[in-house]
């Protein structure tokens, strides 16, 4: 997302064209609108707009377009010099990408020592990982998932990406002169590296099993390579420094054509993909980079009208600094969300990350990036102020946002929710097995009746009346929630068998009702809440329901979590349900809306009125009132 920005030279020329010669090398300012484009989906995607669920595309575009520029550097180099200068080509990578991200980190760790030093301990070896470099493996190592963890979010979770291109222009250069060396033709190249991208989508595609938590082929090396590969095969096949605008109009329309249908689909399917869908993972992400490549060469080639629209001085702007971009928009994002917010997106807060991300990334790229990847800060012992140009760009992008966020979170945190009580795993399992999964991050919150918290009740948020019912017959199934609605469960409806786990899944609840059957304790009411802890496909939830076709009535439970796995399962549950006729669904993520009183700060589970309210709520269901 970083590769080959260079100075933009004469704007004249770049109006005239899209693809101009700065210091003998090819500046696309095409390719620096795709840039703009991909990294705003990126932030739609972390700041969860509905619109943007596929923003997470915009990582893999990115990973296309440093593969194509660092492989058409490197090829033009070689072919000019017959050599590559390693050390210096290592040299200017560094140069160009660690002073933005140790400014960055130096800021967030600041930041916790002042806001938060509770944090640090736990993102020690994030940091450390980010800084050589390999966090992608350090999260694969600590099995961090990237789509289901709770607790606060790590500010320096989107690094894991960076990494993955560090340990690309490490290893790619001498794989790819070694390719030269061997192969001798372009054909023979071109061949090769895209062997070698179909592995790797291979290996995605074989590692990965559908239905669960994707984040291993995500963050792996090894998985995501075919992207930068596909980009490194265009280059080979469409160097940047033989492409000619003299071509033909019709030549010219054709080419247009292909790269405005190309931007189009990538457009739909920010919208509409899915993370967690299977198929995204078992090819899906490589025909994306498919995609990305055709549009990719469109917009570097000079004739290219949708070249010059790309290369407009909006979106140049943006993709030029997208590398800052990238580095600061999520620790703002996280640094200012509110630990618990159940009445959707804040505008006002979005507004405020957006705006400060780009102050951010503005002071960053002219007062960090540029000064040190051209050799340091040249000050002019002229001025009389000369001794402070050094400490002003300090000032201007750690202590400056600093404030900025404390006085943003002063208004959001004002009154703070004491962490989640940890406590033991006795008397939290409401079944007689005593094995618990714990997730990473997954906290096991006490039962309600067992907090010495409690909220006062209003005339709003009260109860539902249910009344004394027998609970016979029915069993609740699910994770840590039912464990905090356990005790009003059982004193509502005596008798009702709870079966909750810390961290359980949809994909384990079949062996739970089958061992329930196996014991007779399963009863002809069942209630399922599942959901919390990530996303399940239709298939397994289908699965589920026809395996208590014999039963009288399930009842699902959506969830209220706040991650983006939450309008996944909802949107399953709906859709699924409506195919089971003795199935109902009670609707929890509306009716906690707006009653951030009832949750801990990670936003899941319960205090004691929530607890009592949930189960209140489950046991209407019970008696055939849809909630």
């Amino acid at each position: 997302m970083k590769d080959n920005m260079k100075l933009l030279g004469n704007q004249t020329m770049l109006r005239r064209s899209p693809v101009q010669m700065i210091s003998g090398k090819r500046y696309m300012p095409g390719l620096d609108g795709l840039r703009a484009i991909s990294v705003l989906a990126v932030i739609a995607y972390h700041l969860n707009l509905k619109w943007a669920q596929g923003g997470l595309l915009g990582v893999g575009i990115f990973f296309v377009i440093s593969g194509y520029l660092i492989t058409d550097q490197i090829i033009h180099e070689w072919k000019t010099y017959q050599r590559l200068n390693l050390v210096n080509f290592w040299i200017r990578r560094a140069r160009r990408l660690l002073p933005a991200m140790g400014c960055m980190l130096l800021f967030v760790a600041g930041w916790l020592i002042l806001v938060d030093p509770s944090r640090l301990p736990a993102l020690k070896g994030a940091f450390l990982s980010s800084l050589f470099y390999v966090n992608n493996w350090w999260l694969i190592f600590h099995k961090v998932s990237y789509f289901e963890s709770f607790g606060p979010a790590s500010p320096i979770g989107h690094l894991w990406s960076l990494s993955i291109e560090e340990q690309f222009y490490v290893i790619w250069p001498l794989i790819l002169v070694f390719g030269i060396k061997i192969t001798h033709r372009r054909g023979k190249l071109f061949f090769l590296i895209l062997v070698c991208a179909a592995a790797s989508a291979l290996a995605m595609a074989m590692i990965y099993v559908p239905g669960t938590d994707p984040s291993r082929v995500y963050y792996g090396t090894d998985t995501r390579a075919f992207a930068l590969l596909t980009g490194a095969a265009l280059a080979v096949v469409w160097p940047s420094q033989k492409l000619s605008d003299s071509i033909s109009c019709g030549a010219r329309s054709v080419l247009d054509i292909i790269g405005g249908f190309g931007m189009i689909v990538l457009m739909v399917l920010i919208y509409r993909t899915n993370e967690f869908d299977d198929s995204l993972y078992t090819g899906g992400l490589l025909l994306i980079s498919f995609l990305t490549a055709v549009l990719i060469a469109v917009l570097a080639h000079p004739a290219s009208l949708l070249g010059r629209l790309m290369g407009l001085r909006p979106l140049r702007w943006l993709g030029v600094r997208s590398y800052s971009l990238y580095i600061w928009h999520y620790p703002v994002i996280i640094l200012t969300n509110p630990d618990v917010s159940t009445d959707g997106p804040d505008v006002l807060l979005i507004i405020f990350q957006l705006a400060l991300s780009l102050i951010l990334t503005a002071l960053s790229y002219r007062f960090v990036e540029e000064p040190l990847r051209r050799g340091g800060y040249r000050m002019k012992r002229s001025h009389r102020n000369s001794s402070h140009r050094g400490i002003r760009p300090v000032v201007l992008t750690t202590v400056l946002p600093a404030i900025l966020i404390t006085i943003v979170c002063s208004i959001y945190f004002a009154k703070p929710e004491p962490a989640a009580h940890v406590a033991n795993a006795a008397g939290l399992q409401h079944v007689q097995n005593d094995q618990r999964e714990t997730k990473p991050g997954d906290e096991a919150i006490p039962p309600a009746s067992h907090l010495d918290e409690e909220l006062p009740h209003s005339e709003h948020n009260k109860p539902l009346s249910t009344g004394i019912q027998s609970g016979k017959g029915i069993t609740a199934i699910g994770d840590s929630v039912i464990l905090d609605a356990a005790p009003f469960l059982e004193k509502m409806l005596p008798g009702i068998v709870v079966d909750g786990k810390v961290g359980r899944q949809m994909l384990q609840a079949q062996d739970v009702i089958d061992r329930l059957k196996a014991q007779g304790r399963l009863g002809d009411r069942v209630m399922i809440e599942l959901g919390t802890n990530g996303a399940f496909n239709t298939k397994q939830l289908r699965n589920l329901l026809q395996s208590l076709h014999d039963v009288n009535q399930i009842i699902l439970v959506n969830t209220r979590v706040p991650r983006k796995w939450q309008e996944t399962v909802n949107k399953d549950i709906t859709e699924v349900s409506n195919d089971f006729g003795n199935t109902t669904v009670v609707d929890w993520y509306s009716a906690s809306e707006g009653k951030d009183g009832y949750f801990y700060r990670d936003g899941v589970h319960l205090k004691r009125e929530g607890a009592e309210y949930y189960a209140s709520i489950l046991a209407k269901a019970v008696k055939g009132k849809k909630q």
